[in-house]
C-alpha cells in the first residue's frame, strides 16, 4: 500500500510487519479494484492514516475510538468523528460537544474539525479507516480491523499511562484487551454508551470523560489536554 501511504515515519516503523503482511497487500487490491469500479471511496487515500500521521506513537496520551469514516460527500478525512472546517458537525459530534460543555464549561464550537486534538495527543482512530460512499459499513471485513488492533495493542504496549476513551460496545469490546488500572495496569479505560442520539441518554451525557482525562493525565505528571478548539 506504499503508494497511498501518508503518514508519521516512527507508526510506519512500527508497523512494519503489518505493511508487509499479505492481508494489507488483499485490502490493497481490493480497495484499486474498488476505485476502478468507480465507486467513490472516503476519505481521500492521503488521509487514510490521518489519525497516524497527526499523532506520532510516542506523543499519544488519548485514544478515541471510532468504527467507520462517515460516508457523506466531504465529511471523512481521516479522524474518527472529526469531519472538515466547513461541514457541519454530525449529531454525534454535537452530543460530545454538549458532554464537553457540560463537564468544562467549554463553549460549542461551530466547527467539527477536531485536527487541534489530534495534535496534541489524542489519536482519533476509527476501526475501519476507509469507506464507500452513501454506504456505510462497506469496508468492513475486509483486513483494516486487524491493521487497527494492531495500531492499539502498539499504544497499550507504551511505558507511559494512556487514556482510553470506549464510546459504545464496539469500541470496548475492539480495545477489551488493553491492560487497565482495574485490572492492575497502568490505562485509564472510561467506558460509555455511545454518544449516538440514539444512545446519549443512557449514559454517555453525565459521564465525565474529558475531565477524568485531564486529572489522570496530571495525576501521572503529563499535560492536560486543551479540549477548547480555536475557531477558524
Amino acid at each position: 500500500m506504499s503508494g497511498a501511504i501518508k503518514l508519521h515515519p516512527d507508526w510506519l516503523a512500527a508497523l512494519r510487519t503489518e505493511f508487509d503482511d499479505p492481508y494489507m497487500a488483499a485490502l490493497k487490491t481490493f480497495l484499486v479494484a474498488e476505485k476502478a469500479a468507480g465507486k467513490r471511496i472516503f476519505p481521500r487515500g492521503d488521509e487514510w492514516f490521518r489519525a497516524l500521521d497527526l499523532t506520532p506513537p510516542d506523543k499519544v496520551r488519548v485514544v478515541i475510538l471510532g468504527q467507520d469514516p462517515y460516508h457523506g460527500p466531504g465529511q471523512a478525512h481521516g479522524l474518527c468523528f472529526s469531519v472538515r472546517p466547513d461541514v457541519p458537525p454530525p449529531p454525534s459530534l454535537v452530543n460530545i460537544f454538549k458532554e464537553l460543555e457540560s463537564d468544562l464549561g467549554i463553549a460549542r464550537p461551530r466547527h467539527g474539525h477536531l485536527e487541534n486534538w489530534a495534535q496534541q495527543g489524542v489519536l482519533l482512530l476509527n476501526s475501519v479507516l476507509t469507506v464507500e460512499m452513501s454506504k456505510a459499513a462497506s469496508h468492513q471485513g475486509r483486513g483494516w480491523e486487524k491493521f487497527t488492533d494492531a495500531v492499539i495493542r502498539h499504544v497499550a504496549a507504551k511505558p507511559e499511562p494512556v487514556v482510553f476513551l470506549l464510546w459504545g460496545s464496539y469500541a470496548q469490546k475492539k480495545a477489551s484487551f488493553v491492560d487497565s488500572i482495574e485490572r492492575g495496569g497502568r490505562h485509564l479505560v472510561l467506558k460509555s454508551v455511545h454518544p449516538s442520539p440514539l444512545s446519549a441518554h443512557g449514559g454517555f451525557f453525565g459521564c465525565r470523560h474529558f475531565s477524568q482525562a485531564n486529572a489522570f493525565l496530571e495525576s501521572r505528571g503529563m499535560a492536560a489536554i486543551d479540549w477548547a478548539l480555536p475557531e477558524g
